[in-house]
């Protein structure tokens, strides 16, 4: 069972989904592991509360690319508040291996650069286009 988890996230590796520019994003951050280069930046296209375009660009291991390309799949098309919510945990299990500690950084990468560009997209969103469940909060 083990050499079919390596095989998916050495596919997402070679033939990463989402990967590429993103040229109308509403948000990006790049992301980097300075210990050992990977670096992410990760774009949405946000409209109406909903990520309705995501990519990814990068460089670096097969663990960092393989999670971005994972997480990106996941979040395509869900509402904001739902992408928030998602959890380190969640992309671990997203994974389906166990992640050393020393390669922590790198499964979680993706997760954090999401989570400063959502912030960034709340920082620069016009307060009429936030939806109205998220203004109460």
């Amino acid at each position: 069972m083990d050499d079919l988890y390596r095989d998916y996230i050495l596919e997402h590796y070679r033939r990463p989904h989402n990967f590429g520019v993103i040229e109308d994003a509403t948000s990006s951050f790049e992301g980097s592991n300075p210990l050992c280069g990977d670096r992410i930046t990760m774009m949405l296209r946000i409209n109406d509360g909903v990520v309705e375009g995501v990519g990814f660009t990068g460089r670096g291991c097969a663990i960092s690319q393989a999670s971005a390309s994972l997480l990106t799949d996941e979040i395509k098309g869900k509402p904001v508040a739902e992408v928030e919510a998602f959890r380190a945990d969640d992309l671990l299990d997203l994974l389906g291996i166990d992640i050393s500690p020393a390669r922590l950084k790198c499964a979680m990468l993706s997760h954090e650069t999401l989570q400063k560009a959502l912030a960034e997209a709340d920082e620069t969103a016009p307060a009429a286009s936030v939806p109205a469940e998220r203004a109460e909060a």
